[in-house]
């Protein structure tokens, strides 16, 4: 097969179909022979056709299989029952099935039988490779594409890259973050008729994975579009090769860090770290015309929903229940809002959320798997919807960052929405829910799952011996001092325990030294619901709560002392275990989401 599909058959072998998986490697090998034909090895990169079109390899795109008679030498060498380097030993590289018989009849008397190595056992659907949407592309090559060297070529040609001034490698040992944009750019093939064709392109969807530095979970962060943040300087290179820098912005809609004054991927990228405080490692970017081609190749998306949606914006019209949707219907889903929930952009995240659930589960079933087609499709439809970062910039750089995110389980991928408040000056924008976000935000730098554990009796209800009752705000006494914090913490903490939490018996007292690195809390035991009540507020870990082994004086304060570890009041020292109650999440493998 050449680049252009041309086979021995004159260009009817769709070049999926040539994909054969092999039991014996567990991997797909290129068989470029119509059926029950020998299979064609590729030829090394380094040994071009130059006869074959474009100069592929032979065997791999470049055209007619070598039929070169074997050396005497070498016959001689295959009937002492060596094979090939590369080659399977029942095979020769060169001939037909024919020419396989009739070399083994000659040689019979010498070699004797061929020997035949039992099958290894299929792999199980846990054991084969989960892959991300656009990081199916490094999965695709590493499941069906060993040593197609033309298939490599022909990717890498469809990806586009920008260079946003960062240097970042492919693979990291450390947490993955990967900013994923869908923008909303009306250009380009599949793009036009949707909304204002004459805009430059929005982040209008953003989702930041992380991925845990033992890949044992991920999290996926849809932030707002019409969330209300500061957008810093922004240094975006220019088409002659020098360097522009364009300056931030205060208190404007997130979705304007791409696209306007020129703001380049690198602006989502820098806006993004420094609104949840996580260093972003890579980006990918793609638009409208993605959803469409991805829906497709996989042979659709189920998605359900719990009413009926007639939406005239979107042009989406469905029945309640399930529906599996692709192309322009898939299009239509991950862009409608007016009909479902409250009619808002946060509506229309939870729709996006249950599409990529659905489509990571589709992507990792067997009939996906198993299936060269589908899988070829797959890279083809990703790498040409994809823009990335030079870090991630080619074919090669994506099969390693597929191959060492792999391991994540799809119970493990958890979908979350930075949380968020109505803005009081824009009901069109919403502004940050910090004390949610704040927990949120720490959780995923922590490397701490999303996905909610089965809850045990005492937690369904069940008694619980160390429980502890907790103090009402007006009980809460309380003397705070600085024994390490930023400069005037212990004033900005007893604001904030008497304005926001009702606690007018805390008083600050300066603060202490010597300076401590963690923050302690220090009560009697019969302070035991007043700590509980302070801790809880606080965020504190249990290693802060120091108690006494005497009781203290029905007017004696408990005694704060912030160490370097704090941050601002509200904020948890540790990083909680659990997921802030209010913020919505739901793993990738539910698959009772529904669009209410």
């Amino acid at each position: 097969m050449d680049a252009q599909g041309r086979g021995r058959d004159g260009g009817n072998v769709d070049p999926a179909d040539q994909w054969v998986f092999n039991p014996d490697t567990g991997t797909y090998e290129l068989r470029l022979d119509p059926a029950g034909q020998a299979a064609a090895q590729p030829s090394p990169p380094t040994a071009p056709d130059p006869g074959g079109p474009g100069g592929n390899p032979k065997g791999a795109g470049g055209g007619d299989t070598d039929t070169r008679p074997i050396p005497a030498a070498r016959r001689g060498e295959r009937a002492a029952g060596d094979a090939a380097p590369d080659a399977p030993a029942e095979e020769s590289p060169t001939g037909g099935r024919a020419a396989r018989r009739a070399a083994g009849s000659r040689s019979a008397a010498v070699a004797g039988p061929a020997s035949r190595r039992k099958p290894k056992p299929k792999k199980t659907g846990k054991k084969k490779a989960l892959h991300w949407t656009a990081g199916v592309v490094g999965f695709v090559l590493i499941a069906g594409c060993g040593g197609a060297y033309f298939l490599y070529q022909q990717l890498n040609g469809n990806i586009s890259k920008v260079d946003v001034g960062i240097d970042n490698a492919a693979v990291s040992d450390g947490p993955v973050n990967i900013l994923i944009i869908g923008t909303d750019a009306r250009t380009g093939k599949g793009n036009a008729g949707y909304g204002d064709n004459d805009s430059v392109g929005h982040s209008d969807t953003t989702i930041l994975m992380h991925v845990s530095k033992d890949r044992s979970n991920a999290t996926a962060l849809s932030i707002p579009r019409d969330l209300i943040t500061d957008i810093p300087d922004c240094p975006t290179k220019q088409p002659d090769g020098s360097t522009k820098n364009i300056p931030g912005q205060q208190g404007v809609r997130f979705n304007t860090s791409l696209g306007q004054e020129g703001r380049d991927p690198g602006c989502t990228w820098r806006t993004v770290e420094k609104l949840t405080g996580l260093k972003v490692d890579h980006f990918m970017m793609a638009d409208f015309n993605a959803v469409k081609e991805l829906s497709e190749a996989v042979d659709g998306v189920e998605v359900c929903a719990a009413k009926d949606i007639d939406d005239p914006k979107s042009h989406l019209k469905l029945k309640a229940g399930r529906h599996t949707v692709k192309g322009e219907q898939a299009l239509a889903f991950v862009r409608t809002r007016h009909t479902v929930g409250f009619g808002s952009d946060l509506s229309r995240i939870e729709l996006q959320q249950q599409f990529l659930s659905s489509m990571i589960r589709k992507m990792k079933s067997d009939d996906t798997l198993t299936s060269p087609t589908k899988l070829y499709a797959i890279s083809q439809a990703a790498t040409k919807a994809l823009t990335v970062d030079t870090g991630i910039g080619s074919a090669k750089k994506l099969m390693d960052l597929g191959t060492d995110l792999k391991q994540v389980d799809i119970g493990k991928i958890t979908f979350a929405t930075v949380p968020v408040l109505d803005n009081p000056r824009d009901k069109n924008t919403v502004i940050l829910d910090k004390a949610k976000a704040a927990p949120l935000f720490q959780m995923v730098q922590a490397d701490h799952s999303l996905t909610k554990e089965k809850k045990s009796a005492k937690d369904k209800g069940g008694k619980d011996s160390g429980a502890v009752k907790k103090a009402p705000p007006q009980l809460v006494r309380v003397d705070v001092t600085n024994g390490g914090g930023p400069l005037g913490s212990a004033q900005v903490t007893v604001d904030w325990l008497q304005n926001s939490k009702g606690a007018k018996l805390s008083s600050n007292i300066g603060n202490t030294l010597p300076k401590l690195a963690t923050t302690r809390l220090e009560y009697a035991p019969n302070q035991a619901d007043q700590a509980a009540t302070l801790a809880d507020w606080m965020g504190l870990p249990k290693s802060a709560l120091k108690k006494a082994t005497a009781d203290a004086g029905s007017r004696v304060p408990m005694k704060l002392i912030l160490g370097k570890d704090f941050k601002a009041p509200g904020t948890p020292i540790e990083a909680p275990s659990t997921t802030p109650d209010g913020v919505q999440n739901v793993t990738a493998d539910d698959k009772n989401v529904c669009a209410k």
